[in-house]
């Protein structure tokens, strides 16, 4: 794929934990969106939900920020919280939202999967973001490879990313079962990955995004 997709771009990442510590997707997927020559602020924070992102919203578990070729996310527990998207977009001028999302509300532990509950949360950004004006692109979670102690089996993710294929527009679904074999990335946890397990994940993300975007173009910055 040519880099010419996201040559010139404007983009604003937003995420749960995945994207809250400098060795996570904030580090090589960050880097990787850069190089291919987009503008790009990166925003993760442990924790959140998607309706999080709505209006500021505490994290007592820390928030990493990064912006274009800073070397290094810049992470914060004391006082960590979301922005508002529509602050993240605006002040970006940004053409398109990348949200990877879906482990905060995979209810993992529990007997059934909340779809009530996750459908306002998912509509709460969605609809934000649709008024912005910006193309959306909504990443959902990928396999564990053990459930550990946040309980996560691949039959909730399946259902997770069913879920979210279903209920993510306008924004264009991408979905992470679909770039690896269950297990293949080694966890530290079973959820978050191992160094290695987030550069394979961060490059699949950008394959996936650069033929989303070849198929559904972001809009112009406004």
């Amino acid at each position: 794929m040519s880099t010419a997709v996201l040559l010139g771009l404007s983009l604003v990442v937003i995420g749960e934990s995945h994207l809250a510590d400098p060795t996570y997707l904030i580090g090589p997927m960050h880097t990787q969106l850069v190089q291919k020559g987009a503008k790009v602020h990166s925003v993760g924070v442990c924790g959140a939900t998607p309706a999080n992102w709505v209006t500021t919203t505490p994290s007592d578990c820390g928030r990493a920020d990064r912006v274009n070729d800073a070397p290094v996310a810049v992470r914060i527990e004391a006082g960590a919280a979301t922005t508002p998207i529509k602050d993240l977009i605006g002040n970006a001028k940004a053409n398109a939202i990348i949200v990877v999302s879906g482990d905060t509300i995979g209810s993992y532990k529990a007997a059934e999967f909340p779809k009530s509950w996750a459908y306002q949360q998912v509509t709460t950004l969605t609809k934000a973001i649709a008024e912005t004006g910006a193309t959306c692109y909504w990443v959902g979670p990928g396999w564990s490879n053990i459930p550990g102690r946040f309980g996560k089996t691949h039959e909730r993710v399946q259902a997770l990313n069913s879920f979210l294929a279903e209920n993510t527009l306008p924004c264009i679904y991408i979905d992470s079962t679909k770039m690896s074999q269950p297990g293949e990335w080694k966890t530290i946890d079973g959820q978050h990955y191992n160094s290695a397990g987030y550069r394979a994940w961060g490059s699949a993300i950008i394959s996936a995004l650069e033929d989303a975007m070849v198929a559904n173009p972001p809009k112009k910055a406004p």
